[in-house]
């Protein structure tokens, strides 16, 4: 099956060195509780709101052991009044056996507010 697995995590401030960190860590998280492997992933997309434009978040999956030649693509997050500012969102899609309840959504610091239903799933820091 393909699924998408979500992720969200906020910054601090508008800094090259904290965009990435921040990702990495959201990535390592989002990775481990899955169980996913690079060769399963499809694509990876990550978005980032207009605050934050001092790195490309998918920086952080070069990183990461045997991600090289996943497909990542950043992108602007739409500016909608009141949404949650400094945020960086994520969508792996991955080939993965686990049924759709069964896949852990990682949303760190600030943007746990996100998703308030998901807030006893695993990986949530901040």
């Amino acid at each position: 099956m393909i699924r998408g697995i979500r992720g969200a995590t906020t910054v601090d401030n508008n800094d090259k060195e904290e965009i990435i960190e921040r990702a990495h860590e959201m990535m390592i998280d989002l990775i481990d509780a899955n169980d996913i492997n690079a060769e399963d992933v499809v694509s990876v997309l990550f978005s980032a709101t207009g605050d934050l434009n001092q790195a490309f978040p998918a920086k952080s999956l070069r990183q990461i052991e045997g991600w090289t030649f996943v497909p990542v693509m950043c992108m602007r997050e739409i500016e909608v009044p009141e949404a949650l500012p400094k945020c960086i969102r994520v969508m792996v899609t991955v080939l993965t056996e686990r049924d759709q309840d069964q896949v852990e959504h990682i949303y760190h610091y600030g943007a746990k507010k996100l998703r308030p239903d998901l807030q006893e799933s695993k990986g949530e820091l901040g």
